[in-house]
């Protein structure tokens, strides 16, 4: 039997009494091949890790914002913006707070759904306000949005079921008000 690969929705490790959040980045670039790769240089070296990764063009095809969520140690985060901020096609680099803007997830998850399942498993999906994007006779996928926990809950949920594969985006942050991200 082959050895299992572990999904996104498998519970993670324990973390490290000295960390504690993971904090969200709003990185605005210019659109240039090597800027992902010196902004994870500067995350590496002060012992930060990146949880997740949004990268996408701006109404400006010059430039991409980075939403990267970091996990690491607190009193290194203001050290870290200070630094990526200095970095050739970084425009700026900000921290956001649920404070101060809306951030979203998705998460696509892919149910081994027998008749007698269906209903079931589609008032779960229906309670998250997700949609049905794809259904098969033994299987079906939802599309759920929201916050970390709302997503959680429903991947918990539906955990009843076999899930075949989940595969889940990083946040999408946007400041609130007329303040650029």
């Amino acid at each position: 039997m082959s050895e299992r690969i572990p999904a996104t929705t498998d519970k993670k490790p324990a973390l490290q009494a000295d960390i504690i959040n993971i904090h969200t980045l709003s990185v605005m670039v210019n659109n240039q091949p090597g800027v992902l790769g010196r902004i994870c240089a500067v995350f590496s070296r002060r012992g930060f890790n990146i949880e997740s990764l949004v990268v996408s063009q701006t109404r400006d095809p010059r430039f991409s914002r980075m939403t990267i969520g970091i996990s690491g140690h607190p009193e290194g985060l203001s050290q870290i913006i200070l630094q990526v901020n200095k970095l050739i096609d970084v425009i700026h680099c900000i921290e956001h707070t649920d404070r101060d803007a809306v951030s979203k997830e998705m998460v696509l998850i892919k149910v081994a759904a027998t008749a007698a399942e269906r209903t079931e498993i589609l008032q779960i999906i229906e309670h998250y306000n997700g949609k049905t994007v794809d259904l098969q006779e033994d299987s079906l996928i939802a599309l759920i949005s929201g916050n970390s926990d709302k997503l959680d809950a429903a991947v918990r949920l539906l955990t009843k079921f076999e899930i075949v594969e989940t595969v889940r985006t990083g946040k999408v942050v946007m400041a609130r008000g007329l303040t650029e991200t």
